[in-house]
């Protein structure tokens, strides 16, 4: 990772622990004096997104760290396994939230104060667009997974916010007993969606999940250009944090020198990296016919178009 993609990672991070510290206090207020259920879902909310943002700086952190002795592939699964921390916390949340939701409904309790509440949520979009902005400017340019799960959050939030000020208007105002607690309960729902959505690129990073066909396809198409291999063969891809590994046979002259061998493994990283950039290549020349590997490993996989057409 570039150190200025780090530094624009952890700019975003600061932001949004002080985005959440902000509407932690006054989230917290509004929760006091209404007894809403529903603005104490997003107050938890809230308090998960601020553990959260602080373990998206730790991970957005680490992930910035150079390869070293130990960690030879860099350290971007530290991102991967921040933005994990944050889909157990909003889990967690989710579940807390609904739990709480049907014993209010139950219990038939009505919020109070109800035009503070909706003050506060509507201070709170405001605060939340501002963010969610700031971080998608910061996703386009950086690719982090970690800023972009902590996005999530926040997304969220919006939503939340409405249905909290929709919750209230409902209870207070149009005196149907029961709103606060069903808007508690379909927040939990979104939170719980929200994580299990957001889980799945998270663990495709974790357990090496090979590119998207289309992104294997477009590579396999640039490496076909070159003219001095015959075929590639046991692809392997994978992407920590916002850098992509790839390596892969191909098979080459089998009277060709080691020199000129070595150019042509030279030419390719070269040709590759200008549309693979930030991908670390690893090539292994082998002499044209020669299969070690047993099974689809050992199958060509370059397009059959070849240069020139």
């Amino acid at each position: 990772m570039s150190e200025a993609n780090g530094q624009l990672n952890r700019r975003a991070a600061y932001a949004s622990i002080a985005a959440a510290s902000l509407l932690l206090a006054i989230k917290g207020y509004a929760a006091w004096t209404t007894g809403s259920t529903a603005m104490l879902g997003s107050l938890a909310d809230t308090v998960l997104d601020l553990v959260a943002s602080i373990a998206t700086l730790v991970g957005v952190w680490i992930a910035a760290q150079p390869a070293d002795d130990k960690h030879r592939f860099g350290h971007g699964k530290a991102e991967a396994i921040a933005a994990l921390f944050q889909i157990v916390l909003i889990s967690i949340s989710a579940l807390g939230i609904a739990s709480r939701a049907v014993g209010q409904f139950f219990a038939g309790n009505r919020v109070e104060a109800a035009g503070e509440g909706i003050g506060v949520s509507l201070a709170a979009i405001l605060v939340t667009f501002a963010l969610i902005a700031w971080q998608r400017h910061v996703v386009r340019r950086t690719g982090s997974l970690a800023i972009a799960t902590d996005s999530v959050h926040y997304q969220s939030d919006l939503l939340l916010n409405v249905a909290v000020i929709a919750a209230l208007a409902l209870d207070q105002y149009a005196g149907l007993t029961g709103a606060d607690s069903l808007f508690g309960l379909v927040i939990a729902a979104w939170l719980g969606w929200g994580a299990w959505s957001a889980s799945e690129q998270v663990l495709d990073q974790l357990m090496d999940h090979e590119w998207p066909a289309e992104k294997k396809q477009r590579f396999l198409e640039v490496l076909a250009r070159n003219p001095d291999i015959t075929g590639a063969h046991d692809l392997r891809t994978r992407t920590s944090g916002n850098r992509d590994f790839v390596q892969f046979h191909v098979w080459v002259d089998a009277n060709m020198t080691v020199r000129d061998a070595h150019k042509v493994m030279d030419d390719l990283e070269a040709r590759l990296r200008v549309e693979f950039p930030d991908t670390e290549i690893l090539i292994h020349p082998d002499p044209e016919g020669l299969v070690d590997e047993k099974g689809d490993a050992g199958k060509d996989v370059l397009p059959p178009i070849r240069v020139g057409d």
